[in-house]
């Protein structure tokens, strides 16, 4: 299940409604017609909006609903939904819960979301592996730099506007106080209470006051404890987070939370950068063995089949990784599980490149113009010195390249933009993947991990 969160307030100078609209008596009914949508189930229901899971029986897909109050709908009041509306539009939906259709339906105001799995707030009630716990919190911190990017202050930074997706992926929501940033910035005190920061209670938010709000929600997913008034140093729990992460960690979140915004990082930008820097140092328990056979006294047949492959060819994929879902060993650069098929559009571990791509998160060389993974657009090279790696194997077919020197599997050159017309092999395996004739390893994998072709066995 889905709960969408419904904290969009009215502006300050909107009057608060009457107790006698707040009981849910302008709740819409199951399988009630709203357009092309129906109706099938009320996810929350809020004093100013409520928010429906419906079919969008065109499409054929579930959408999150959200419907401000039919009787709270003047001008004034629907601009906070209006305002929502514009900015998610503005941000990459890779980061954020995009709009897919927000228009007047009868009497009702209607915003169509994707349908996501469960709120963050949801999935901290139950338990997590603290390398779980890591991926949320960087894919949190992640995607409040990328509107604080696009200079969108949130001002409700909390774990119910954190939505769950497939495959763990973590999406900020709720638009309907943040405020574009400006020199001068008035606020009206708006936002959650346990998770505001100190300045933004006073009516002065800024960036430093979501990066308070992201290291409340780190700090409470870590311990248990959530800090509050007057966040006075050691916090309850500390004890516990010390046995569990980095010290470099805890003086990151002891930063965030300092209650003089002068003394944080400067937007969730500089927090990114200082979590990423940090990340292999953050101790994580290994992953355990699954056990033997009782029966037999041998090992499960996944983890042996995963053993032989990484002894065969582990050292020159570069298999360091594993796959979240199946625990198959994986390349930086494999855009697909080879065993589950699991698409891999970011990545979402530790580099051993000194940069990575903003949009796919792979490593990126600091001389390179492009990305070689994902065909983002160019980057800003702030160096002409080249940095040779031993790790290029090849050359780009364009004559007319600055450079030309490709890595194995890379999809497009780093140098020109163009799609690389080499067939990359794999040394000790004479298979191709028939769609587009990479190199494979048919004895062990099911899908292709440059283009998730199905493979057939042998």
């Amino acid at each position: 299940m889905c709960l969408f969160p419904t904290s969009v307030q009215p502006p300050p100078e909107h009057p608060t409604p009457p107790p006698r609209h707040r009981e849910g008596s302008h709740k819409l009914r199951t399988r009630q017609r709203l357009g092309k949508f129906r109706i099938e189930k009320c996810l929350s229901d809020g004093p100013y909006s409520n928010v429906y899971r419906a079919l969008d029986t065109i499409e054929g897909i579930r959408v999150a609903l959200k419907i401000p109050h039919p009787h709270l709908a003047d001008d004034t009041f629907l601009e906070s939904f209006r305002q929502e509306v514009r900015i998610s539009a503005k941000l990459d939906p890779a980061y954020v819960v995009g709009v897919k259709d927000a228009n007047h339906v009868g009497p009702y105001f209607v915003i169509a979301y994707p349908l996501g799995l469960e709120t963050l707030a949801d999935r901290m009630q139950r338990r997590m592996a603290l390398s779980t716990l890591l991926d949320f919190a960087h894919q949190a911190i992640e995607a409040t730099a990328h509107i604080h990017e696009q200079r969108v202050m949130h001002c409700d930074i909390k774990p119910e506007n954190f939505i769950l997706f497939p495959n763990n992926n973590l999406r900020l929501t709720d638009f309907g106080i943040a405020k574009l940033a400006h020199r001068t910035r008035v606020g009206s005190g708006s936002g959650t209470l346990g998770y505001i920061a100190p300045e933004q209670a006073m009516g002065k938010p800024s960036f430093r006051s979501d990066v308070f709000a992201l290291g409340l929600i780190i700090y409470k997913m870590l311990t248990g404890h959530l800090p509050t008034w007057p966040f006075d140093w050691p916090q309850p729990g500390l004890d516990r987070l010390r046995k569990k992460v980095h010290s470099d960690l805890i003086a990151l979140l002891q930063k965030s939370l300092q209650v003089y915004p002068s003394k944080r990082y400067r937007d969730a930008c500089q927090m990114l950068d200082a979590f990423d820097r940090i990340r292999n140092k953050i101790r994580t328990p290994r992953p355990r063995k699954k056990p033997a056979d009782p029966a037999t006294g041998q090992q499960d047949w996944t983890t042996v089949r995963f053993k032989q492959f990484k002894q065969a060819f582990g050292r020159q994929l570069e298999t360091r990784l594993s796959c979240p879902k199946c625990e198959g060993p994986l390349s930086e650069a494999m855009r697909h599980c080879p065993w589950c098929g699991t698409e891999r559009k970011k990545h979402r571990k530790p580099t051993n490149f000194p940069a990575r791509c903003p949009r796919c998160q792979r490593g990126m060389k600091l001389d390179w113009q492009f990305c070689p993974w994902c065909h983002g657009p160019g980057f800003e090279i702030t160096t002409t010195r080249e940095f040779p790696d031993k790790r290029y194997s090849a050359t780009c077919d364009n004559r007319n390249c600055s450079r030309r020197d490709l890595m194995p599997f890379m999809k497009y050159c780093p140098w020109c933009h163009r799609l690389t017309r080499k067939k990359w092999t794999i040394e000790g395996s004479k298979d191709r993947c028939p769609s587009c004739q990479s190199g494979i390893v048919r004895a062990f994998w099911s899908y292709c991990p440059w283009c998730a072709k199905r493979i057939a066995s042998k």
